[in-house]
Formats: structure tokens, C-alpha cells, sequence
């Protein structure tokens, strides 16, 4: 597993990337081909905020934590990364019976069962596609009293979402037709 570490407001020891390594270096028995993990360690008000992103072949985990020690941090994104691996395991078995990028026998079996009736879809709803900007699709977001909100935008022409993000701001997701 190739893991790139990058620091954003964050001192970073050489003690700190040989520790991630380590954790991480663990789960690099989950994947036959190499595999890119990007770590991002960074602070978030003061407190240890650790980013991991695995890119498989046919499958993203990730894992994002927040706590005053960041070795903490990095044991419980570490854990949640191998939960889902696990999690998702019965379902990439199904889908991608092929599948070199993970060598699945080493993933745990799931602690439950009911992981695919997780992924049922349980309601549908159709939105009407309204054009307007994004500070505009922001304003009707926060007056619904939604986390998103799905729109038109008229700079683009293409379907775009707004969303509230942890720390209260913004974020927005733009579709791009290829």
C-alpha cells in the first residue's frame, strides 16, 4: 500500500507518519494490487482531525476522526476503515466476483447480518429541478431545514447539490456529464 501523508496546520513528527504507517500498513493484507492511501492530519479547532482515503479498484474507504490525541485518532480510523471493509464485504463477493483489487478472504466475516437490508432503499421522492445559484439553492436549504439541497445551476446548466458540512459551512457537489 502507497500512503501519502500530508499536514495541513498540523506539526508532523516522523514518530507520527512511522505510527500511521504502521496502523495502515495492517490492512495492506486486504488488497492484492497496490492501492493508494491518502492520510491528511490536520487540526480542527484546536483538536487532532485524521483523514484516511483508500482508492481500490472497485471500492472507496474512508474514514474521518476527530479527537484530542491523534494516535487515538488514527486507531479508530483504522477500525472503522476494517468495519467497512467487512461490512461491505458479502456485497463486493456478489458484485465483483472477478475482483483482483481485494483479496477478500481476509476480510472479517460482518458482525451482522442485516447489512443488506441496510441498503434497502425505504422512500422515494422526486424533486423538482428549480435554476438558480448556488448561494440562492444555500438560503432554500436553510429555510427547509435540510442538510442539502438538489438544484439546477444556472452558471453551469448541470445538476448541482448543496450541503451543510460539520463545522456549519458549506460545500458543494457539481455533476459533470461525460
Amino acid at each position: 500500500m502507497k500512503i501519502q501523508i500530508s499536514a495541513k496546520n498540523y506539526p508532523m513528527s516522523d514518530k507520527l507518519g512511522t505510527y500511521i504507517e504502521k496502523k495502515l500498513g495492517k490492512l495492506d493484507k486486504y488488497f492484492n494490487e497496490d492501492v493508494t492511501a491518502n492520510i491528511v492530519v490536520s487540526k480542527l479547532r484546536e483538536t487532532p482531525k485524521f483523514e484516511a482515503t483508500i482508492n481500490a479498484k472497485q471500492a472507496v474507504f474512508r474514514a474521518e476522526m476527530v479527537n484530542d490525541s491523534i494516535y487515538d485518532a488514527v486507531d479508530m480510523a483504522t477500525d472503522k476503515l476494517a468495519n467497512q471493509m467487512s461490512k461491505l464485504k458479502g456485497k463486493l463477493e456478489a458484485r465483483y466476483k472477478d475482483n483482483k483489487a481485494l483479496k477478500l478472504e481476509f476480510v472479517p466475516e460482518p458482525e451482522n447480518e442485516d447489512y443488506e437490508e441496510e441498503m434497502a432503499i425505504v422512500r422515494r421522492k422526486e424533486v423538482e429541478l428549480d435554476p438558480m445559484v448556488a448561494e440562492e439553492a444555500i438560503l432554500q436549504m436553510e429555510m427547509l431545514g435540510h442538510d442539502f439541497f438538489v438544484f439546477l445551476d444556472m452558471d453551469t446548466d448541470a445538476v448541482s447539490v448543496v450541503y451543510k458540512r460539520k463545522g456549519g459551512e458549506y460545500g458543494l457537489i457539481e455533476t459533470d456529464r461525460r
